[in-house]
């Protein structure tokens, strides 16, 4: 590493600082302030006559973004996590020799700790004059060349780190994304749920229809699986006692990735006894309506070049409904798995004749009527089949008391009235290993110990999940999940191939 000739200039650069006595790594190094704290105390200089203030003393830290040696003084730019500021230091201040060395080594890069006091610039910059300056960091590795960046998309996520050092508006989605996470847990804190734990590694996949990772214990001496969803755990809590739980924590889904999958992403499932998905419907637009106003984002956003309204209340339409009100599908067909086939086949898509009617509805569903769905919308009322968890409707045993959140035309959240009959639970799931070996590899495999769980007696209880990530992406307007995602996944380098198969 680090033969490039650049870096071995910078390296060089690091050793003069050595000869002179000074650790171009030190420790034990403090800041007083954040350059916005430093700026919104001191600002008001702006409006004196003096324009500066020099019986203040504060010291400040950052990474130098620009660099302009003018004769016997400098003026340069830093920038930490809050904001950017110029400085200027000059001879006189740092004494000949400390300036020399400073002169020559410092560079675009580095990062700094000052002191100094604010003073305006002759051009009417707000700036810090610098009365003393210690190199905290150097740096051996030269940022990009300012005026181009860094925009190569692969470098952006594969080296994340230099694409917030490049790009502050990186920086400040991660700061709405911390900040959305915060907002939910307060929220649910305030509602009475309690925060919870559980496994990541799980002896059966389960909680969703998914293809899992799999893992070896060496000490059990048995295999595990990376889990696709924390619900079957969540629901034994509800049996053990409490009555209002959620997790917001990583899950893993072996599956391709696209603008809006990731192999490992961020839920927050949550449930609740004594209440129904027509609870959770309500309680999901309060939620939205707080992150929409504690974010000062009014209330329509851009995502996808569509315009979202979320100024009324979000729209309910029962499954059957959006087939053939936005899939403009006759009821007629949807009611008939060969004219389901038919239809398929015809526009161009695949039709597996193993699958039950549901599952083909659900075909339709994706083809025709997802993208559609702009507004917010609950589609409510599932097929049973595809619904394997879901507690079924007293009225129409063949459909599910579930609904699914789409947004812009794509699903946010899923939520049911969890289905508590061991026996039905037992029934469904041996379904489930029939749909498997009819070809659908994300189909749920038996959990009998959840069967067992649910024996002892759930009270009735309505669960949901909703995909952090993708809701990040709605609020700060990305179009790909890997904008949201601070270490997205990447496919492998050529070289790094290679490593592998050595």
């Amino acid at each position: 590493m680090f033969e490039n000739t650049l870096e071995q200039q910078k390296i060089a650069k690091a050793d003069e600082f050595k000869k002179a006595g000074y650790n171009p790594y030190p420790h034990f190094l403090s800041k007083q302030m954040s350059i916005k704290n430093f700026k919104d105390n001191f600002s008001y200089i702006l409006e004196t006559e003096e324009k500066k203030d020099e019986s203040i003393n504060v010291s400040l830290a950052g990474r130098i973004k620009l660099l302009r040696v003018a004769g016997k003084s400098v003026f340069a730019n830093i920038e930490d996590e809050s904001d950017k500021i110029q400085i200027y230091f000059n001879k006189n201040i740092l004494g000949d020799d400390y300036y020399a060395l400073v002169k020559k080594n410092l560079e675009v890069g580095d990062i700094i700790l000052l002191e100094g006091y604010p003073f305006v610039t002759q051009t009417g910059e707000f700036s810090l004059h610098v009365s003393k300056l210690s190199l905290a960091t150097k740096s051996v590795s030269p940022l990009p060349e300012k005026f181009h960046g860094l925009t190569d998309i692969e470098q952006r996520y594969r080296k994340r780190y230099l694409d917030m050092i490049m790009n502050s508006e990186v920086r400040k989605d991660f700061l709405v994304r911390s900040k959305v996470v915060s907002l939910i847990r307060h929220f649910f804190e305030n509602k009475g749920f309690l925060e919870v734990e559980t496994p990541m590694m799980h002896p059966i996949a389960g909680g969703a229809n998914a293809k899992p990772f799999i893992t070896y214990h060496n000490a059990l001496g048995v295999e595990r699986f990376l889990r696709i969803a924390p619900e079957l755990y969540l629901k034994k809590l509800i049996v053990g006692g409490f009555e209002a739980v959620f997790e917001i924590n990583r899950c893993f889904r072996n599956e391709g990735m696209d603008l809006t999958h990731n192999p490992e992403f961020t839920t927050i499932e949550f449930y609740w006894a004594y209440h129904n998905y027509k609870d959770l419907m309500d309680l999901t637009e309060e939620l939205f309506a707080l992150l929409l106003k504690e974010l000062n984002l009014g209330t329509s956003l851009e995502f996808n070049d569509k315009v979202i309204d979320f100024s009324k209340p979000f729209e309910r339409i029962s499954y059957k409904n959006a087939l053939i009100r936005y899939g403009n599908l006759d009821e007629n067909l949807i009611e008939d798995k060969e004219k389901i086939l038919q239809k398929l086949r015809t526009d161009g898509f695949e039709a597996n004749e193993k699958l039950d009617l549901g599952y083909l509805q659900a075909e339709l569903f994706d083809h025709y009527v997802e993208d559609k769905l702009v507004n917010p919308t609950f589609v409510v009322d599932f097929p049973i089949s595809i619904s394997p968890l879901s507690r079924r409707s007293d009225e129409n045993p063949e459909l599910a008391e579930r609904f699914e959140l789409f947004i812009a035309g794509k699903e946010f959240a899923n939520g049911f009235n969890e289905l508590n009959d061991p026996l039905d639970q037992y029934e469904r799931f041996v379904k489930q290993i029939e749909a498997k070996k009819a070809g659908d590899d994300e189909a749920c495999e038996m959990d009998e110990d959840f069967v067992q769980a649910l024996a002892y007696g759930m009270a009735p209880t309505a669960g949901e999940g909703i995909g952090i990530d993708r809701l990040v992406m709605l609020l700060t307007g990305k179009k790909s999940i890997r904008d949201v995602i601070l270490f997205p996944a990447m496919r492998p380098l050529k070289a790094e191939v290679k490593e592998e198969k050595r």
